[in-house]
């Protein structure tokens, strides 16, 4: 009987969780959520100095963001510190491992000795089978890993493949200091194995960790989970991912606009597919995802294509979903604060109303709440320059259009407004767009907006008749 898969995400508080940290996060969420198994979280904070609560809150904050539920209650490694040591103990009575009481000057010397015969500086062990007796009084040892000299340890990695490693590059590294903190090498394992995680899908420049890692397993006969080992993301000219490309948090990434389900789907195609779909939804994700259709090579992260990515799920969105999301987000978009406070009831639904032509045009949320900005604007609006150039050059065919929707009788709405405009624009022989064009600068004070007889129906009669009445005026 095969056992559950338990994955686990494992972000250090340090910082907020920038987007290749949430990447990790999605595959591991993604392969637990396929295969029926867990995804459990810990915060990697045993690094007391740099750790923070407001990171930490970050990091929680950011995964619920992205709908990236873990199972259970997060895990601080900070506190199992207790735990890390006793498990080095063990490893010393085993003869796992062993204390060692070099000198930071005896190390330097090891590190110039192994620089001056063109080696890489290694401890070269000679603590390793000294008999205690002859260690010196007052001095607090760190304890070494025994790593096996002879030979190779092999990671099977089921993305980068089997990846091999000559024990004498390993040396006998440091797993608890002398003030008696675990090294991260030592908790790492000690977690895993006792959090019961089976898979470790993280990051390729955990690799070579990943034999240290192994040699811990082996020391102490517990199973070695199965490792994959992920690309890394770099940035559209492919260099190491920087801010300038996009290595900012998920925060930021909420703050532009960005949906959630939208992120994940651009996420999980940085360095994993399905053929050539493009735009998934969450369910066929989960039911997609393979470890081993990870691609070994770096992905490239593309603000252009997630943007497009973005507007695909904006347009496929329920109306009313899309503006559950934007009411919930309107805290953290600029200019959304503004927004947030003129939302009434009335003005909820006039949003709700004009959401399909709004999302039409909209890549983003930011971009959606610009083009919405018409309908919480108070008259007499002020339009832009371009806009007031236009009604200014327009006043005989606004003054036209506006006694043709004058006469409209009964329902107002866009086929009833169009159809009144279309009269107009048939005795009059003015062209359909240079009547838009005006109503449309009338109407929203811009240049640029969703369709003008959307416009017209979501602000209704009397409103838009205003609007008009006060651009005439001007």
């Amino acid at each position: 009987m095969s056992k559950t898969v338990v994955t686990r995400f494992a972000p250090s508080p340090t910082g907020y969780l920038h987007i290749g940290g949430a990447r990790t996060a999605l595959f591991n969420w993604l392969y637990a959520r396929h295969t029926g198994g867990k995804m459990l979280l810990r915060i990697e904070d045993t690094d007391r100095e740099r750790s923070t609560d407001a990171a930490t809150a970050a990091i929680l904050d950011g995964l619920a963001w992205l709908g990236l539920q873990w199972d259970g209650e997060p895990v601080s490694q900070a506190g199992r510190i207790g735990r890390h040591r006793e498990i080095a103990e063990e490893l010393v009575r085993r003869g796992e491992a062993y204390h060692c009481y070099a000198s930071q000057a005896e190390l330097e010397e090891m590190r110039e000795t192994a620089r001056a015969e063109g080696r890489p500086p290694r401890y070269d062990g000679r603590w390793r089978d000294r008999d205690p007796s002859d260690a010196p009084a007052g001095v607090k040892p760190v304890v070494r890993i025994k790593a096996p000299r002879e030979g190779e340890t092999v990671v099977a990695d089921r993305v980068q493949g089997e990846v091999r490693f000559p024990n004498k590059d390993l040396d006998d590294f440091i797993i608890l200091r002398s003030d008696g903190n675990p090294t991260y090498m030592l908790a790492v394992v000690v977690d895993d194995h006792d959090m019961g995680v089976t898979h470790i899908i993280r990051g390729d420049d955990h690799l070579t960790n990943g034999a240290r890692q192994t040699i811990i397993y082996q020391a102490m006969g517990w199973d070695v989970p199965v490792m994959a080992h992920i690309p890394l993301i770099h940035g559209p000219d492919g260099a190491k991912l920087s801010k300038r490309h996009g290595a900012l948090g998920v925060e930021a990434y909420r703050a532009m606009g960005y949906l959630p389900v939208a992120l994940r789907n651009y996420l999980a195609r940085l360095g994993w597919s399905h053929g050539d779909d493009e735009i998934m939804s969450t369910k066929d994700m989960i039911a997609w995802f393979e470890i081993e259709d990870i691609n070994k090579g770096a992905a490239r992260f593309d603000f252009q294509k997630l943007e497009a990515v973005n507007g695909v799920h904006i347009r496929g969105m329920p109306d009313a979903e899309l503006l559950d999301i934007l009411v919930a987000t309107l805290p953290y978009l600029e200019g959304g604060e503004a927004i947030a406070a003129a939302l009434d009831n009335g003005k909820q639904a006039s949003l709700l109303a004009a959401m399909p032509g709004l999302k039409e045009r909209a890549k983003t949320l930011v971009e959606l709440i610009n083009n919405a900005a018409y309908l919480f604007v108070k008259r007499p609006l002020l339009p832009d320059d371009k806009a007031a150039e236009i009604i200014a050059k327009s006043h005989e065919v606004l003054e036209g259009a506006r006694r043709s929707l004058e006469a409209v009788s009964g329902d107002w709405s866009a086929e009833t407004t169009e159809a009144a405009v279309r009269a107009y624009v048939a005795d009059s022989g003015v062209k359909l767009g240079a009547v838009a064009q005006p109503l449309r600068a009338a109407l929203t004070g811009r240049t640029v907006s969703p369709g003008v007889f959307d416009v017209l129906a979501v602000l209704g009669r009397e409103e838009s008749l205003g609007r008009i009445a006060d651009a005439l005026d001007r």
